[in-house]
C-alpha cells in the first residue's frame, strides 16, 4: 500500500491523514474489506475510486464538510413537502436500491465513483449493520417507487455520508432532513458529508479544517451509539 510521506499510526492501517498531500490523498492501495473501510472512517478516511480499473485512493481532504445535526435548514418548501404526505421515508429497507440511484442518478451519465467494488463492499457494510440508507418513496396505487435516498456509515457517534440521489424534487432533501431527525434522536453527534457543494450549502452544511474534524471526530467515534 502505497502511502504519502507518514508511516501508519498504531491501531490503523493508514498514514495520519494530517499528513495527505495537497489534494487530500493519504494512501494508494489497500483492500475494501470491511476491517479496512472501518479502519478509514475511525481515523477520518474515506475511499474514492477514479475507475472501475484505477487503484484504490483513500482520501481526507483539508477543508472537510459537515451537515451540523443542530444546524439543518430546511426551506419552507422542504417543510411543507414533508408535511404533505407526498413521500414516504424508510430506513434500511432498500439499502441496494439506494446506491444504484446514487451511482446511476440524475447528472452521473458521464461515470460515478460508486464503481461495482464500491457497491460490493459497502453492501457487505449494510449486512453487518455498518452500512445504512434511507429511502424516500411515492406510492401508486398497492405499489410503491424509489424516487430519492441518501446511504452511509454509521462507527460511533459518527455517520458518514457518501452520497444521495433523487428523482422527482425534494426527494434526496426529504431523505436527508429525515437522517438528521433520526441521527439527532439515535444520539449521534457528527455527520460528515466530505465535500461541500452548493445543494448542501443551502441545508446547512459548514467546511471545518481537517485538524477540527479529526478532532471532533476522536470525541465522538466510541461513543455507544446505534443507529
Amino acid at each position: 500500500m502505497a502511502a504519502s510521506r507518514s508511516k501508519a499510526k498504531p491501531g490503523s492501517r493508514f498514514p495520519d491523514p494530517r499528513l495527505a498531500d495537497p489534494e487530500g490523498l493519504v494512501a494508494v492501495g489497500g483492500r475494501m474489506e470491511p476491517e479496512w473501510l472501518l479502519d478509514a472512517y475511525r481515523h477520518g478516511v474515506f475511499p474514492w475510486p477514479t475507475g472501475e480499473d484505477d487503484p484504490l485512493l483513500w482520501w481526507s481532504p483539508d477543508p472537510r464538510c459537515i451537515l451540523p445535526l443542530d444546524g439543518f435548514k430546511a426551506s419552507s418548501r422542504l417543510r411543507r413537502r414533508m408535511r404533505s404526505g407526498r413521500f414516504a421515508v424508510t430506513f434500511d429497507q432498500d439499502f441496494a436500491g439506494v446506491m444504484h440511484g446514487c451511482a446511476t442518478g440524475p447528472g452521473r451519465e458521464g461515470g460515478t465513483w460508486i464503481t461495482k467494488a464500491i457497491r460490493t463492499a459497502y453492501a457487505r457494510l449494510h449486512r453487518l449493520g455498518h452500512a445504512h440508507s434511507v429511502e424516500t418513496w411515492i406510492m401508486e396505487g398497492d405499489s410503491r417507487r424509489l424516487v430519492g435516498g441518501v446511504y452511509g456509515v454509521a462507527v460511533g457517534g459518527l455517520f458518514a455520508a457518501e452520497s444521495m440521489f433523487h428523482r422527482e424534487t425534494d426527494a434526496s432533501k426529504v431523505a436527508l432532513a429525515s437522517l438528521v431527525q433520526h441521527l439527532n434522536e439515535r444520539g449521534f453527534r457528527l455527520l460528515d458529508i466530505q465535500q461541500w457543494t452548493a445543494h448542501t450549502g443551502s441545508l446547512g452544511a459548514a467546511e471545518v479544517s481537517r485538524d477540527d474534524y479529526l478532532d471532533r471526530l476522536a470525541r465522538v467515534v466510541d461513543l455507544p451509539v446505534a443507529f
